[in-house]
């Protein structure tokens, strides 16, 4: 038997304003809570969603339930599985209630298989090495699926099927058994995508999508110039039947059905007779992902490095589509760096704007590529080029960047930094002279004040005739005013035990006062 594995990419983004600075600048003042409203053109958005829930979602789903109900009690049913962004669900719940009954309508047929996938459909998994954002994000769309569907998902679609040796350890580590990702040639050489593999060096199961047989529905389906237009579900349902292999995954955006390919195309009737046709063939059956790479042994590894990161996008299949051209760059470092100041903040609306910022999209719609990506671009682009949504994208980064910055400032704040764990690497060691160290070393005030209870007199006198307390305090830790209590001691004529007290004292009373002025920062 060959497995036939259906997956639906549902996925709709909070496009920005594009006239951002022009409405910012005619408000009085602007408040925290007024910003979700103010970065996003929620009037396009909603025109865009409704559009598409009538013409291709709404439609889809009640074809799917009645192919799942018209096989549920026969030997083959009909199954998919959908991988729904968190940002898409929140549009649901937002503008069409209606939309959200029919997808648990689906999730109760026991046909179905939801994916789990970051959150705000983010490049997360590119973020550094611990990528503490990209499992945040999956952990919480993990919760979305068990909340909304009473689900929890056993399988991974990574953000438009991004893919590396790294994202698959880390979606491991999360407890998954698979992954999806693209059947490029450049991973594959001269093996088949219709077989099921294994991460290398690990337990995780890799499903590659056929790309080619995807994107004959996804891309070429209304294209008249075709050679094999119009595509039917019968002619379909016999190219797979002639294709080898333990299973073959058919991924495409859900938009494909009544939004990329309108109604009048025929997309319609083609989902709806697939079923039947896929059906007919004896050795073809419906399978949901987490039935394939359990019913079938993996026959290799796949072996992808960071540099060699692939995706589903563009003619080159890797994160060029996002991470490119200046632009892209400029965008995407400054979102990245936005990490640790934003979280510090501790506040919940900052960090939740950050994240929808983060949003894929965005920096697809500044690629400035040529032929047909830069056609596929420039269709879902809601500006008029790159260069204007670089304008846009870039001005609201900024206008956040300087709140986070600015919330950073209130005391509380800048008392949390002051008294953080330093990294390896920026601690103080202590020295009794010159190229002579002790065996302390310390990274943070509170270790620093430990120390000084202990460490040898003469460590003491060395640093302070140097300047070296000063210097780490104000320098490293960041605290000006310590710093300067600390370089005032030299001046005074002390030594022994009194130099430690007094040291000791001064440092003592900064802490207290920081640990009281940080404790107003809710944890």
């Amino acid at each position: 038997m060959t497995d036939v594995c259906f997956i639906f990419e549902v996925h709709q983004p909070f496009r920005l304003n594009r006239i951002f600075h022009q409405d910012l600048l005619s408000r009085r003042s602007v408040s925290k809570k007024d910003l979700f409203e103010l970065y996003f053109d929620h009037r396009l958005n909603r025109y865009i969603f409704d559009r598409a829930a009538k013409k291709c979602y709404l439609p889809s789903n009640n074809i799917i339930l009645g192919q799942i109900d018209r096989y549920k009690r026969d030997r083959k049913q009909f199954k998919v599985a959908y991988g729904i962004s968190g940002v898409f669900i929140e549009q649901c719940e937002r503008w069409n209630t209606d939309l959200l009954d029919s997808f648990k309508q689906l999730a109760d047929s026991g046909c179905v298989e939801f994916l789990d996938q970051p959150y705000y459909h983010s490049l997360a998994s590119l973020y550094g090495t611990d990528r503490s954002e990209f499992v945040e994000q999956i952990n919480m769309h993990r919760q979305l699926m068990k909340d909304l569907f009473g689900y929890e998902p056993r399988v991974v679609e990574n953000t438009e099927c991004l893919y590396n040796n790294a994202i698959a350890k880390t979606v491991e580590g999360l407890g998954y058994e698979a992954t999806v990702t693209e059947g490029t040639e450049r991973i594959l050489g001269w093996r088949s995508p219709n077989y099921v593999y294994r991460a290398k060096d690990s337990a995780l199961r890799v499903l590659l999508r056929n790309y080619r047989l995807s994107d004959d529905i996804g891309f070429r389906f209304s294209s008249t110039w075709w050679e094999e237009w119009p595509l039917t579900a019968d002619k379909y349902a016999g190219w797979l039947a002639s294709t080898a292999g333990q299973a073959i995954t058919i991924f495409v955006d859900y938009e494909t059905f009544g939004e990329h390919h309108w109604p009048e195309s025929g997309i319609h009737e083609f989902l709806k007779w697939l079923p039947d046709e896929v059906i007919k063939w004896e050795h073809l059956q419906w399978c949901t992902p987490s039935e394939v790479v359990r019913r079938n042994a993996p026959v290799g590894e796949i072996d992808v490095y960071d540099y060699n990161t692939i995706s589903w996008a563009d003619l080159e299949r890797d994160p060029s589509a996002w991470i490119d051209n200046p632009m892209q760059k400029i965008c995407y470092g400054s979102l990245k760096g936005l990490e640790q100041p934003v979280k510090a903040t501790g506040d919940e609306d900052l960090i939740k704007l950050w994240r929808y910022l983060q949003m894929s999209d965005h920096l697809y719609y500044l690629s400035v590529k040529g032929g047909g990506p830069g056609d596929v671009h420039s269709y879902f682009n809601p500006c008029s080029s790159p260069i204007e949504a670089f304008a846009g994208y870039s001005r609201i980064i900024s206008d956040l960047e300087a709140r986070i910055m600015q919330e950073l400032e209130r005391p509380e704040f800048m008392a949390k930094r002051v008294l953080r764990q330093l990294p390896i690497g920026r601690g103080f060691t202590f020295f009794y002279e010159f190229a002579r160290p002790s065996q302390w070393t310390v990274h943070s005030l509170d270790e620093f004040y430990s120390a000084l209870k202990t460490v040898n007199l003469k460590s003491i006198r060395f640093h302070v005739e140097r300047g070296d307390f000063e210097q780490w305090v104000r320098q490293v830790v960041g605290d000006d005013k310590l710093a300067s209590k600390i370089a005032g001691l030299s001046d005074k004529k002390l030594t022994g035990e009194k130099l430690r007290k007094r040291i000791l004292g001064v440092v003592e009373r900064r802490l207290k006062k920081l640990q009281e002025t940080a404790a107003k920062v809710s944890p």
